[in-house]
């Protein structure tokens, strides 16, 4: 099937078709399977927006020192991984980088946390008595192939946290194509239980072929799903515009799409994980690479897995 992202540019990237066909080409014989259901839960709030206590959701990973590099500019980091979800207080401004989820790294960066968590843009949204307030914490959803244990093991977590807590709405946060699968799962449970969610993605295709109740899409290179990088204004209003799904939306599968345009030239759709634009060498390197990153993330998931059972 052609990927009509790419003769298309006005349409969005097709991140399930790319990265089958990347992986294909990396000599990866099994492609995967996304998740995908008929059924959509979706609970209606039971608050005007003006009275909603809001908390985020984020596959951003907790800075740490001890894990290499994790600049916005850095290369994809398999050690700066997490594999237990995390509960956080939003004061002081928690430090998240991205270095370790498959953004796009050839048309952005990950320097301004506010295009990948918008705690600035939902405390201004506050302050402008748009919503009641941010929730004192938010929580960390690692970032899992596996949908066994992100529906059986990290849904579980961060419902209980999210039952506990007690906030109106829930929204999400991804980054990479895995990322916006794992919150969307994450998302049905939380629907399930009767708690609003809302999720805000640079991968169209994902969320909707896992079925989910509100979704804002901005056509933005991954590691973008809050808004524009380095432009608060440009964020706030990508914020309000996905907040309004929470009094739009009247059914499940839901969505709006943001009027605004990463650049003039769509161009950059064609570059990510495209092995038309790969030499042999590229590829048989970005193989090699991948195979490393595995066995590090294997290394780090055994240790974190031994580490929870103490």
């Amino acid at each position: 099937m052609v990927d009509k992202s790419l003769s298309d540019l006005t349409q969005p990237i097709s991140y399930m078709r790319r990265t089958r066909e990347y992986y294909l080409a990396l000599g990866y014989d099994n492609p995967y399977r996304w998740a995908h259901f008929e059924h959509v839960p979706f609970t209606a709030p039971r608050l005007k927006l003006h009275q909603m206590s809001v908390a985020i959701i984020t596959t951003a990973a907790l800075y740490d020192p001890a894990k290499g590099d994790q600049r916005g500019s850095a290369p994809y980091n398999a050690a700066a991984k997490f594999y237990q979800p995390y509960r956080q207080p939003i004061t002081p401004h928690p430090d998240l980088r991205i270095s370790h989820v498959a953004i796009d790294r050839v048309h952005t960066h990950g320097e301004d946390d506010g295009a990948y968590f918008p705690l600035k843009a939902m405390h201004k949204a506050a302050e402008s008595g748009v919503i009641s307030s941010v929730h004192p914490y938010f929580y960390g959803l690692p970032t899992n192939r596996s949908q066994k244990t992100t529906l059986e093991q990290d849904a579980e977590i961060l419902l209980k946290w999210v039952k506990q807590d007690k906030p109106d709405a829930v929204i999400a946060v991804p980054n990479c194509p895995i990322c916006h699968q794992s919150v969307s799962l994450v998302m049905r449970r939380l629907e399930e239980e009767g708690i609003p969610t809302l999720i805000m993605g640079c991968a169209k295709d994902i969320p909707e072929h896992v079925g989910v109740p509100r979704f804002y899409f901005s056509d933005f290179p991954l590691g973008n799903s809050a808004g524009l990088p380095h432009q608060p204004e440009a964020q706030y209003e990508t914020l309000i515009e996905a907040l309004s799904l929470f009094e739009l939306a009247t059914a499940p599968r839901s969505s709006i799409t943001s009027s605004q345009r990463w650049s003039s030239d769509p161009s950059w759709k064609q570059d990510y994980s495209n092995p038309a634009k790969l030499t042999a060498d590229e590829i048989a390197e970005r193989r090699k690479a991948f195979d490393m990153a595995k066995e590090k993330a294997a290394g780090i998931r055994s240790e974190s897995a031994s580490g929870s059972q103490q």
